[in-house]
């Protein structure tokens, strides 16, 4: 059986209330797109992946999924759910190889339990759609405008749909060309053209995001197996005239800079070997050798978005990370919240995550007579155990 997917990322999410759709957001250092993705391809099932963005997005998305299996270029969807839907399936259709099903998955549902996919598409044997589905549990209430209770509704029969959803491909193709109007969900479609479609036992973990809280929710989820693990990184710059000041990602004025093979970033670099030494990934001399000549000069902005990516390669999420430096000159404390913002956003987290401060060595050893810079620095991630 030949298996793709529409990861549907088109909507804004104004209720979530954020300056950005809510697929884009952080969770745990990647973004909930990136996430919906990999939960996606996980089982190994899915053979072709099709993005559906917002129109103009498609750079953006394709940037986002960079590196996944099975990823085909974005496409642009329409002004509605089923329009965007519409709109990768005929993409798939005129890709070629005709999919025998298709999965049609929330870009802002970033759980999708191990097993699911499966017991989808093995549902289809019976029908040509099936959905996860769970039992609706509480009370059922119908309110007014005024927020008051109009009835109660019976709950017997009633369920929770989830998504991804399964189809037959050349079914659910057929039931959107003919679709007589919108509905909030695939499923939909199918019903209001005949089709069956079947019920697959669903989880709770299988989250949409929709609210701030939503996305707390998911995150402690995810958060609650893995590991801590600390690393601690060291570096010593001497002295250079003639060359800029850049101490945590900020140019300092400085009528002197460091000597180094890079910009001599002496912060950015104790803090890669602190990430690297909590991945147990070796220093930062093994991902950039001094020997090559590439690296002459080079911006260590670049090296903290690679200590960066690994940490997000590994499934993990940084805690916090602090860097103190050690010097006589010049001084931090002007400088101290652009260096902290700046090494955030080379992490991909919030400011307060990350400490920087300074200290003096009172004048004693290579420090206090002012020949080099020195810094230290920790890092806590989260990993998956193993």
């Amino acid at each position: 059986m030949q298996v793709s997917a529409l990861l549907m990322a088109a909507g804004r999410g104004a209720r979530f209330g954020a300056d950005a759709p809510k697929q884009y957001l952080p969770l745990l250092g990647r973004p909930v797109l990136r996430h919906a993705a990999e939960a996606l391809l996980r089982d190994g099932l899915v053979e072709r992946l099709l993005p559906v963005c917002a129109p103009g997005e498609e750079a953006r998305v394709a940037a986002l999924l960079d590196g996944l299996p099975g990823v085909l270029a974005p496409v642009p969807g329409g002004d509605t759910r089923q329009r965007s839907v519409r709109a990768g399936l005929e993409a798939l259709a005129s890709a070629g190889p005709a999919a025998d099903a298709v999965l049609v998955h929330d870009a802002a549902r970033p759980v999708v339990p191990a097993g699911t996919v499966a017991r989808l598409l093995a549902a289809l044997a019976e029908a040509p759609g099936a959905i996860p589905a769970q039992r609706v549990t509480d009370t059922l209430k119908r309110g007014d405008a005024s927020g008051r209770i109009v009835s109660t509704v019976p709950r017997e029969g009633l369920w929770r749909a989830q998504t991804p959803q399964a189809f037959r491909f050349p079914e659910l193709l057929a039931a959107h060309r003919a679709a007589p109007g919108e509905a909030t969900d695939d499923a939909g479609i199918l019903e209001a053209v005949g089709g069956a479609v079947a019920l697959v036992e669903g989880s709770e973990s299988n989250v949409k995001i929709t609210f701030p809280e939503d996305l707390s929710r998911v995150a402690a989820g995810l958060s609650a197996g893995l590991m801590p693990r600390v690393g601690t990184g060291f570096d010593v710059h001497r002295i250079a005239a003639g060359r800029p000041m850049v101490l945590c990602g900020v140019r300092v004025p400085c009528e002197f800079g460091l000597d180094g093979h890079s910009d001599a970033d002496v912060g950015i670099h104790a803090l890669c070997d602190a990430i690297y030494g909590a991945l147990a990934e070796g220093d930062i001399g093994r991902h950039f050798p001094p020997s090559e000549m590439r690296w002459k000069d080079a911006d260590s902005a670049r090296f903290l978005r690679h200590a960066a990516a690994r940490i997000a390669d590994r499934g993990g999420v940084l805690a916090n990370a602090d860097v103190t430096l050690l010097c006589e000159r010049p001084k931090v404390g002007p400088h101290r919240d652009a260096m902290q913002a700046r090494l955030a956003e080379l992490l991909g987290v919030e400011p307060s995550r990350i400490g920087v401060k300074a200290t003096t060595t009172e004048r004693l050893g290579f420090t206090g007579r002012g020949e080099g810079i020195a810094a230290q620095a920790a890092a806590m991630l989260l990993l998956p155990p193993g």
